[in-house]
């Protein structure tokens, strides 16, 4: 029996479960904002209320995919003291009760400085079955796709409405799923979304079968119910972290009741 052979759980496999059950909602929480006793009463409520898989953001001092909104979250966790040694005990304590895949969603530095091997078999040990890098170059992604092949943890890739030409090349190595970047420039809440993501995703479909969920800029039902009509489900940030910063320590209830009317708008017949 060869080492594969003996590998009987991969942290990666689960993401497709997310996806089966219909439309993907994948919401997004950055980890320790305002403290990681409130994370984790918020990531209960998300999969309480039926979340198919959840973001936890790493803070970061520099995140530069990020808007206002999450900039200043992950500074108020990272005022805090929160540390990623800190968010994977969070983690193994979430995994006692929380079911659903869970993915990291950080900055490539982040990784590296806490050591690359490190860092993504702890992400296996704990629970975590995918990893979102949003600086990470797709031509440089060989200095963790190794690492993340071996632990079965999956690198989960962004195609954005610049990536043009190389969308077929990127859809063509997906793992867990592809992440649709709906909007030009940083993550926030927009009122309208122009891009022509259905184009995005037709060429993707052509080229892979390992589902796709767009995100960047959705906060309204309405919103996620139309992205999630030309793909496989839709990724809030932004609306969610704007909850916790007007809720504080209380906000589990309220992002619970938006996580619920999200998934009720994917979940609908609009026929």
């Amino acid at each position: 029996m060869n080492n594969t052979d003996m590998q009987i759980y991969r942290p990666a496999d689960q993401i497709k479960e997310a996806f089966k059950k219909g439309k993907a909602f994948i919401p997004f929480v950055t980890c320790g904002d305002p403290d990681l006793e409130t994370t984790k009463a918020v990531v209960r409520s998300m999969a309480a209320n039926g979340a198919d898989l959840i973001e936890l953001g790493i803070p970061f001092s520099d995140p530069t995919a990020e808007g206002p909104v999450i900039q200043a979250a992950n500074l108020r966790a990272l005022i805090g003291g929160v540390t990623t040694d800190k968010i994977f005990d969070m983690v193994k304590e979430l995994r006692r009760t929380v079911t659903i895949p869970m993915v990291f969603m950080t900055y490539a530095n982040v990784v590296f400085s806490y050591g690359a091997r490190r860092f993504i078999s702890a992400c296996a040990q704990i629970g975590i079955n995918g990893l979102i890098l949003p600086d990470l170059p797709f031509e440089e992604k060989g200095e963790f796709s190794g690492l993340c092949r071996e632990y079965g943890v999956a690198l989960i890739s962004l195609i954005a409405p610049t990536s043009e030409n190389r969308i077929s090349m990127i859809a063509k190595e997906a793992e867990g799923f592809l992440y649709i970047v709906s909007s030009l420039g940083v993550t926030g809440v927009r009122s309208k979304i122009n891009t022509d993501v259905a184009s995005m995703v037709k060429l993707v479909k052509q080229t892979t079968s390992v589902p796709c969920a767009v995100g960047f800029g959705i906060s309204t039902p309405e919103q996620a119910r139309k992205m999630a009509e030309i793909s496989d489900g839709a990724i809030v940030g932004s609306a969610i972290v704007k909850l916790i910063a007007e809720y504080g320590t209380e906000a589990a209830g309220p992002v619970g009741r938006y996580v619920r009317k999200m998934k009720n708008a994917l979940s609908l017949d609009p026929a």
